[in-house]
Formats: C-alpha cells, sequence, structure tokens
C-alpha cells in the first residue's frame, strides 16, 4: 500500500505555528504586491477570498485589502521539510519526495513491524503534530494517484483509505479536474461536450481522447478507472531528481515563471546533495493550457549539485524555449538527469576554483539549514544567477 502524505497550507502553516496572532487572519507567503511579487502559499482563511498560489500579489491584495504578506523563509521551510521527511523514515525507505511538502511513502513491507497502512498513516500524522506542531493530511490505496486524490479529499487535516478494489467507485463521482493535468481549457473541452465527473470521463472513446489529449489521452484514461502503475522511487534509485508544480491558475508571466523555476531547481540541488548525487543534463518541463508538453534539456560540461550552475542552465533552457505568445502555463517542472555518484575530487581543473568556491557556499548553506534552520542564507533576487 501507498501513503501520500501531503502538508496543509505548509509554508503559511510553519509561519503560523511560529506567530499564533496570524491564525485565523488571511496571509500569505509571497513577494511585494509592488513589484511582480506572487503568492508562493496561501492560508485557508485567504484562500475563501479566493487566492492562490502563483496569483499576482497585487491581485491577491485587491481580493483581500487586509491580507497578511509574510516574506518567504525558503531555507526554514527546507529545514521543517527534512525533518518532516525523517518522520517517513521512521517507517520506510521507500520515500519519493514530490516537493518540500509532500511524498509518497511505500509501506507494503512495513506492515510486520508496524502495523497495516492505515495504522502507519495514523502514527506519521500524529508524529509530526506532536513534534513539529503542523498537520498533514494523508492519502492510502493499492497506487499513486488514487493515494494522492485521496489525500485532498477531506483537507486540512485529511485521513482517508480506499481500500484495494474500491478505487473506480471511489473515483466516479469526483469531479475530471481531479484527474492530473486536466486544467482549464481541457475543463472547457470537456464541458463541452457534457463531461463534468470522472465517470462520464471514464465513458469517452480512446479517439475521443486522444484528439483531446494526444499520448497522454490513453494514460488519462488508465487513472479514470483507478490504475496507475508506477512505483515509489526513492532517490538512491532514482534515474532523474526532480521538481514540479502545477498552478491552480494558468501563469503568463515570465518573471513569475523564472521565479518559480530557481525555486525548484534549488529543491532539486538539496536533495542531489543530500543523496552525494551529481547530475549532468538539466530539463525543463513545460505544459501549456491547451496541454501539450514539452521537454527540453541542457548536458553540461562535467556532472554537478552546485545550485548556482544547475539555476542558470534551467534559467536559459526557460528563456530559449518559453514561446513569446501562449495562453499559459498550466504545470512547470525542472529536472536532473543523468546521475552519477558524487566524486572525490571535481575533474574541471581550469575551473576548480570557481567550482570550488561555489561548492562551499552551498555547503555551508546547507549546514546552516540543517543545524539552525534558519533563512540567514537565503539568496536574493537579483544574485540568484550571478553569484
Amino acid at each position: 500500500m501507498i501513503l501520500h502524505v501531503d502538508m496543509d497550507a505548509f509554508y503559511v502553516s510553519v509561519e503560523e505555528r511560529d506567530n499564533a496572532a496570524l491564525r485565523g487572519r488571511p496571509a500569505v507567503v509571497g513577494g511585494s504586491p509592488a513589484g511582480r511579487g506572487v503568492v508562493a502559499a496561501a492560508n485557508y482563511a485567504a484562500r475563501q477570498y479566493g487566492i492562490h498560489s502563483a496569483m499576482s500579489m497585487a491581485r491577491a491584495k485587491r481580493l483581500c485589502p487586509r491580507l497578511i504578506l509574510i516574506r518567504p523563509r525558503h531555507a526554514y521551510y527546507a529545514e521543517m521539510s527534512r525533518q518532516i521527511q525523517a518522520v517517513f523514515a521512521r517507517y520506510t525507505p521507500l520515500i519519493e519526495p514530490l516537493s518540500l511538502d509532500e511524498a509518497f511513502l511505500d509501506v507494503t513491507h512495513s506492515a510486520t513491524l508496524f502495523g497495516a497502512a492505515p495504522e502507519i498513516g495514523r502514527r506519521i500524522k500524529h508524529e509530526i503534530k506532536e513534534e513539529l506542531q503542523l498537520t498533514a493530511s494523508v492519502g492510502i490505496a493499492a497506487n499513486k494517484f488514487v493515494a494522492k486524490v485521496a489525500s485532498d479529499v477531506n483537507k486540512p487535516d485529511g485521513f482517508l483509505v480506499i481500500e484495494p478494489g474500491a478505487e473506480q467507485a471511489f473515483l466516479d463521482p469526483l469531479p475530471v479536474s481531479k484527474l492530473w493535468g486536466v486544467g482549464r481549457v481541457a475543463n472547457s473541452a470537456l464541458e463541452r461536450l457534457e463531461v463534468k465527473t470522472i465517470a462520464e470521463f471514464r465513458r469517452l472513446p480512446p479517439e475521443t481522447l486522444r484528439a483531446l489529449f494526444g499520448k497522454w489521452g490513453e494514460q488519462l484514461g488508465l487513472l479514470a478507472q483507478g490504475i496507475d502503475h508506477r512505483g515509489v522511487v526513492p532517490d538512491r534509485d532514482a534515474k532523474s531528481i526532480s521538481h514540479e508544480t502545477t498552478f491552480s491558475e494558468d501563469v503568463s508571466d515570465p518573471e513569475i515563471l523564472r521565479d518559480w523555476l530557481l525555486e525548484l531547481t534549488g529543491q532539486v540541488a538539496r536533495r542531489l546533495r543530500q543523496n552525494q548525487i551529481t547530475g549532468r543534463t538539466v530539463q525543463l518541463k513545460l505544459r501549456f493550457s491547451d496541454f501539450k508538453t514539452i521537454t527540453r534539456a541542457h548536458t553540461l560540461a562535467a556532472p554537478t549539485d552546485i545550485t548556482q550552475q544547475l539555476r542558470r542552465a534551467a534559467a536559459d533552457l526557460l528563456a530559449h524555449h518559453l514561446p513569446i505568445r501562449h495562453d499559459g502555463i498550466r504545470l512547470l517542472g525542472v529536472g536532473v538527469t543523468n546521475l552519477e555518484a558524487r566524486p572525490p575530487l571535481q575533474h574541471d581543473l581550469l575551473d576548480e576554483t570557481g567550482r570550488a568556491k561555489q561548492r562551499r557556499l552551498d555547503a555551508v548553506a546547507d549546514r546552516i539549514r540543517t543545524r539552525f534552520g534558519a533563512a540567514a542564507m537565503r539568496r536574493g533576487r537579483n544574485a540568484k544567477l550571478a553569484e
């Protein structure tokens, strides 16, 4: 059985935990409304005003003039994520992080020691609450897709188990937007076909799915039946390490996309270093509002786990492959492939001084985050690619 553990409004919940005055008041973590600031996370009080992640901060303030703005502390959130994953590791080594605030856990072989999957899920929720004063929602099912959908049903502080064989009955009444990647444009096309639920989607003929979604249509058809054959892949066994985010609304602003890409790349770099892995190829993934998905890659001269090098490569890919005109980006992702164990020495002797400096900066930042959970090493907006 597989658990999907998803922290509730993670960034803002951390801030509310540390500042009780925020609780019950609409608050967001993100940038300034004076520039191109964007909402990184919104608490549930703010969401009642229609505010969501990836929304411009200026628009969020218009929707809720009394909105409380909190500057992000990414290093601190990364440390909280490390502590959460340490709780996961008590129950299984099969952990596949999706971002700082969610992960899949395969607990199939943990039952002998810890009991059935529901018992493990309850224990993980309890320990996160007791030790970190944060709430998590947990979905449990026989596969990743159903577990992820289940974790979202009763948020916040949700807990739902879908027993094997009950997947289709669980999915059928849910809105079709619960299928991975079905966004605004796809929803509009399905509404014209009077398809609103997963049950109605499941009855569409294969040729209609291909016409609407291309190659992804076949996979969506399987998901609508509750079928997902992908396993949980820990970082140590992965052929790539990646992070991606699906926006609540399509994003067109290239600066917002760039800021999100750099944050995602930083998360990937930290995971590489945590696992003593380097990678040679940086990948960019873009899914547009019309469901077209492109993947572009750049191979570096030498494998690396240095944040600055990976960020520069990802930013270059976005700059060169983001169309000037498009209807918006639904999903943005960055990954690193061609992985190998970190070598004891760098082989690029001509550039050793610069690489060594960047590696020392990353190592110091990682140690500070691990020991103190502080934001002292947070990278400035203008320094992200120029350090």
